[in-house]
């Protein structure tokens, strides 16, 4: 079995079929990747392409089978606010890229957080402590 090594500049992360117009072809990004923030429409961005697993191609596409996210609720993390999110709160990144979202942190913000809401592609956090 071979290994992929992940990158930790990885925004996001999904499957998708490549589809063919005369002599372009084109990859579709899933619209949760863009309504998260991770990636915008127009930004150019480096593309991986990695074999698909044994049964997991198919004739028709139902979307990847998404990994667990790396948090749960009520879980405490030390994390670094890295960038402001659209609605002013702070964005650290964890594992794999995955977003946490912190009401009233700021950028370049150490603090601990505890996790109130977590969902497949992103999690929500409350500060704890503003400093570690």
């Amino acid at each position: 079995m071979s290994t992929v090594e992940i990158s930790d500049e990885l925004l996001c992360l999904f499957s998708a079929t490549v589809s063919s117009d005369d002599d372009t072809f084109t990859i579709e990004v899933p619209r949760r990747e863009i309504e998260t923030g991770d990636i915008q429409p127009g930004r150019v961005y480096r593309i991986a392409v990695i074999e698909p697993r044994t049964g997991e191609e198919s004739s028709t596409f139902d979307g990847p089978e998404q990994p667990e996210p790396p948090v749960e609720i009520g879980e405490t993390r030390y994390v670094e606010i890295e960038d402001i999110g659209k609605q002013g709160d702070g964005i650290a990144r964890v594992e794999r890229g995955y977003v946490i979202i912190v009401p009233g942190a700021e950028v370049g913000d150490r603090v601990k957080v505890e996790v109130s809401d977590v969902r497949s592609n992103f999690a929500v956090a409350e500060i704890v402590e503003e400093t570690f």
